[in-house]
């Protein structure tokens, strides 16, 4: 688990919503640690999570879906069942079809959070029914545009 150090680490305070995600049972594999691949599920759970809460709405059922065109993680800990997690999520980038988010798992216990991996998720719009890109809903346009990422 390595992170590249020219770069400084995330915190909580990086990021305007913490999605909580618990460990479950099923998550660790045979090395006794959470499974490289449930962080990408911990990606997916918070930024659909936060959308679906924040909206109000079931995004399975909008005329334009958010599939997944990419996703990148880098662990920094393990994590292991018990654990409870935050996933940090912000906008990286918003655009008129896609939503870049920049995310992080923080590990919490008690008032401390340690960080476990940070990540990126691209969204792009298709219609539900013929799978070509569409503009993003506004709805959920409305909702990202709380979470971008202001230049430092």
């Amino acid at each position: 688990m390595t992170h590249d150090t020219a770069l400084p680490l995330p915190t909580t305070a990086d990021f305007p919503v913490l999605w909580p995600v618990p460990t479950r049972w099923e998550d660790n594999d045979h090395y006794g640690h959470v499974n490289n691949v449930t962080y990408y599920s911990y990606f997916d759970t918070a930024v659909n999570g936060w959308l679906m809460a924040t909206t109000g709405l079931d995004i399975r059922t909008l005329p334009a879906i958010g599939v997944v065109a990419e996703t990148r993680c880098t662990y920094v800990r393990e994590l292991t069942f018990p654990d409870l997690l935050q996933v940090g999520v912000k906008i990286e980038k918003l655009g008129n079809r896609s939503i870049v988010y920049s995310l992080a798992i923080f590990r919490v216990s008690g008032a401390e959070s340690t960080l476990a991996a940070v990540g990126r998720f691209v969204h792009v719009y298709v219609d539900a029914q013929t799978r070509t890109p569409v503009t993003i809903p506004p709805e959920i346009h409305a909702a990202a545009a709380q979470l971008v990422m202001t230049p430092a």
